[in-house]
């Protein structure tokens, strides 16, 4: 349930309400508007019988029951727009973001390439995997945390922020330790131990869609975060399994306005998971903005035949900063501007 308080009320009255409702056994969530407070209420399993309770306080204008099954991933429960700040650098609002990196930190010569070629271009949050989850249980596993001191030195010479995997629990505590965001990946999204564990970090999260999840299911695994008291989630969208094999999956642009009719939280685009070809990553990406992604993640590498994984997906340095510019015109056309980081780069 919503409680929308009158434009006018004051402090007194929004903290009375809140007061109230714990009274009655539940959470309150005030969350300021441009024109007026709303009070999310969390905890009841179904309708709440003393709603008429809160009605009569002085200073509420509306209740507003919550009807989708996510409360607060919800855009009845928030009407504005969710901008989750990475290191200084937002996601969300009016600006589009771009993340790039390769797809495994396999050394640091490698790394320290790609992380000043993609700032160059216009990056702003370098991204790179450390532990990798792989289909097979011989390919390679990423560098753990040699991979993650890599990436924090990466950070250290070029400002960007940095977003790596994290698979389990147990590995959890030493990768906050060195990313400024946590990446949920596709085959993790409904490992609830997990998503709850990222909750209670309160580090920012990117949490991808599952090869066979709903936008439904997306938006419960988020809600398993928010419920934790994280509020600071991104959800990617990474192409999804169909019948049509001629690409690595399908890439559903149009869960990306779906989902902002839904939800409150900004939506990503990872065009090169989806596509798997690297040739299908610039006009996938374009696509992606267009539909009003608020940002886009990105793989490129150095020399991707040589790539130990997923080579045939990542861009060269030079054709993702041939994408930039090309990403730049498309924002433009939509009236939002690329963010940027004017932070220098250390020498």
């Amino acid at each position: 349930m919503l409680v929308v308080m009158e434009a006018h009320a004051t402090a007194e009255q929004i903290e009375a309400v809140c007061a109230e409702i714990r009274a009655m056994g539940f959470t309150p969530h005030p969350m300021p508007g441009p024109t007026r407070t709303a009070i999310g209420i969390t905890g009841n399993q179904g309708p709440i019988e003393q709603a008429g309770r809160l009605q009569r306080l002085p200073g509420v204008s509306q209740l507003i029951r919550v009807t989708a099954p996510y409360k607060r991933v919800s855009r009845e429960f928030k009407e504005l727009d969710t901008v989750v700040d990475v290191g200084g650098i937002p996601i969300g609002g009016s600006g589009i973001t771009i993340i790039a990196g390769p797809c495994t930190v396999e050394s640091r010569e490698q790394t320290f390439n790609v992380a000043r070629a993609v700032q160059a271009a216009g990056a702003v949050i370098l991204r790179g995997g450390a532990y990798k989850p792989r289909t097979s249980p011989y390919s390679f596993q990423g560098l753990g945390e040699a991979g993650l001191q890599i990436l924090a030195e990466a950070r250290a010479l070029t400002g960007m922020p940095v977003v790596t995997e994290v698979m389990d629990t147990e590995t959890l505590p030493l990768v906050v330790q060195y990313a400024d965001m946590l990446q949920i990946g596709a085959r993790n999204m409904q490992n609830y131990s997990l998503l709850r564990a990222v909750g209670r970090t309160r580090h920012p999260v990117l949490l991808k869609r599952g090869f066979a999840a709903t936008v439904k299911d997306l938006l419960l695994a988020a809600e398993y975060i928010l419920a934790e008291g994280n509020p600071n989630v991104v959800l990617c969208e990474r192409g999804i399994r169909t019948f049509d094999d001629s690409l690595r999956f399908t890439l559903d642009l149009g869960a990306v306005p779906l989902i902002k009719q839904l939800s409150h939280l900004p939506v990503i685009v990872d065009p090169s998971h989806a596509s798997g070809r690297a040739d299908m990553v610039i006009p996938m990406a374009r696509a992606a903005i267009a539909a009003g992604a608020d940002g886009l993640i990105i793989e490129v590498h150095d020399n991707p035949a040589f790539a130990v994984c997923d080579g045939t997906q990542s861009l060269v340095p030079e054709s993702f900063a041939d994408l930039m510019k090309q990403l730049h015109r498309v924002a433009a056309a939509i009236e939002r501007p690329l963010v940027r980081c004017d932070v220098a780069q250390t020498k």
